[in-house]
């Protein structure tokens, strides 16, 4: 078998609070620390921002009421949030990032389809958070938007340097602050503001906007899936499957959510206004200050928020690196690699147009669409083909058991991806099925069943007894070597 310098053979003891010195490579267990409860905090704080507002509001902007876009937030997060937490469950039992566990699936090169596309949601994500930070900022203080912009940059680009342990600690005291925030502003919601009867009529309930907003919601929770495991990689091997999916399916179910409603609020009370001013409205008619409070600490979590998306761009750059020339990772190459998505998202952020509800809306749809058939064949594969048992080594052997390309990985994807697109329906493509359903997209349903089921009966073929006693022996003393 062929051995690389790869990854997994960096050793440095990981001080807490200090510039992380892992990344793309195996965490030995003299490294794993953390509760598991901290998954709550991480993913509750990652979805209580500004963002999260501005996708609990695109169903007012297409004309439905408040109680059609609530009911449509409430199950759409909880079916894209069920599957991003079995994404998590990946990371004690592998202790490795999220993305790099896609080789055993597509092969060690075949795995560079989803790194490039996840790259490209990294970098457009965190174009979109860098205007909305920067137009959220002159909307509070009043100062240019290209400027509080770049600052907003600069500090995103900071704490992902410093790294996981920082994420997570700044995560903590932010939940703890946003869970005050919002009881208070969703108390007011309920006995101070006045809604107008038609918000909660079902009588004008309407097919599009409901199903667009239901499926943008889980979108928005599914594209978490692609760095999930990233923060819960250094947890301790022993942490169960149940308990790290239901702190990270609570946490984020409920941030998420809970951000998203009252965005619906806001968009319903003020619908001309943009989702930061509507909120700041809101807030400030509910008790003085509270709209400004909920805005800076919304800032606040983008930020962080933003940060691990920078964090886990640089991991997916690693990683496509690492397939053209393994080599061992170091600070140095994380900062470059943090460097470049940081200028290349600012680039499109500072170029980006007015127009950012509709774009944002038709971005989450792609994303949908792209990250479904990955996330089927993913989860097939590590709970039903594989069963947990992988060989960190050979992830990164080049020429290792799982190959180079894997035609079952890479046919299920296509396949599944083909298969949905007579069901998309969004702003720049409405599929034959979906007019016939009356521009109701439900691509989503169809992607996750056409590739799992393909994924899994391809995998029929393969002996995984033989494959288990061989990951089982490449791995022998792994952590030692790692150490």
């Amino acid at each position: 078998m062929q051995q690389t310098t790869s990854p997994i053979s960096l050793a440095r003891p990981k001080a807490r609070l200090a510039v992380e010195r892992r990344s793309i490579g195996y965490v030995p267990s003299s490294e794993r620390h953390g509760k598991v409860w901290h998954l709550g905090p991480i993913w509750f704080s990652g979805n209580a921002q500004i963002a999260t507002l501005a996708v609990g509001a695109i169903g007012s902007t297409m004309g439905a009421n408040f109680l059609c876009t609530a009911l449509a937030v409430v199950f759409g997060s909880a079916l894209g949030s069920f599957f991003m937490a079995f994404h998590s469950t990946q990371g004690p039992q592998l202790g490795l990032p999220q993305m790099i566990q896609s080789r055993p699936q597509f092969g060690y090169m075949g795995a560079l389809l989803v790194w490039v596309v996840a790259l490209v949601t990294y970098v457009g994500y965190n174009a979109f958070n860098q205007v909305l930070a920067g137009d959220t900022v002159h909307h509070l203080v009043h100062v240019g938007a290209k400027g509080s912009l770049a600052i907003f940059t600069v500090l995103a680009l900071t704490v992902a340097f410093l790294g996981h342990d920082l994420i997570h600690k700044a995560q903590q005291w932010l939940a703890a602050a946003m869970i005050v925030v919002l009881t208070m502003f969703s108390t007011g919601l309920i006995f101070c503001v006045h809604f107008d009867a038609s918000q909660f009529s079902l009588s004008g309930f309407r097919t599009i906007p409901f199903f667009a907003q239901l499926f943008a919601a889980a979108a928005y929770q599914l594209s978490w899936s692609i760095y999930v495991s990233d923060y819960s990689r250094y947890l301790p091997a022993n942490v169960g499957v149940r308990a790290s999916f239901w702190w990270t399916y609570l946490g984020a179910y409920i941030g998420g959510t809970w951000m998203m409603l009252v965005g619906t609020a806001a968009a319903a009370m003020y619908a001309k206004l943009d989702i930061s001013a509507a909120v700041q409205v809101v807030g400030d008619s509910i008790y003085p200050g509270l709209g400004t409070v909920t805005l800076v600490l919304s800032l606040a979590t983008l930020l962080t928020m933003t940060s691990l998306n920078f964090y886990g761009a640089s991991l997916t750059l690693l990683s496509i690196a690492d397939s053209f020339r393994p080599s061992r990772p170091t600070t140095t190459t994380r900062f470059v690699s943090l460097a470049i998505v940081a200028v290349s998202a600012t680039l499109i952020a500072l170029g980006a147009s007015g127009d950012f509800m509709a774009k944002f809306g038709d971005f989450l749809g792609i994303l949908l669409y792209l990250f479904t058939p990955w996330t089927a064949i993913n989860l097939v594969d590590f709970y039903l083909v594989r069963k947990t048992t992988y060989s960190v080594r050979e992830i990164f052997n080049p020429d290792g058991m799982y190959g180079r390309w894997n035609w079952r990985g890479l046919t299920a994807y296509f396949v599944g991806f083909t298969a949905m697109i007579p069901f998309f329906s969004n702003g720049i493509y409405t599929g034959p099925v979906a007019r016939l359903l009356g521009g109701t997209d439900v691509g989503m349903i169809v992607g996750l069943v056409v590739s799992a089921g393909i994924y899994y009966w391809t995998c029929q073929s393969l002996d995984m007894e033989s494959e288990r006693i061989r990951a089982h022996a490449a791995d022998i003393a792994l952590d030692a070597d790692t150490r």
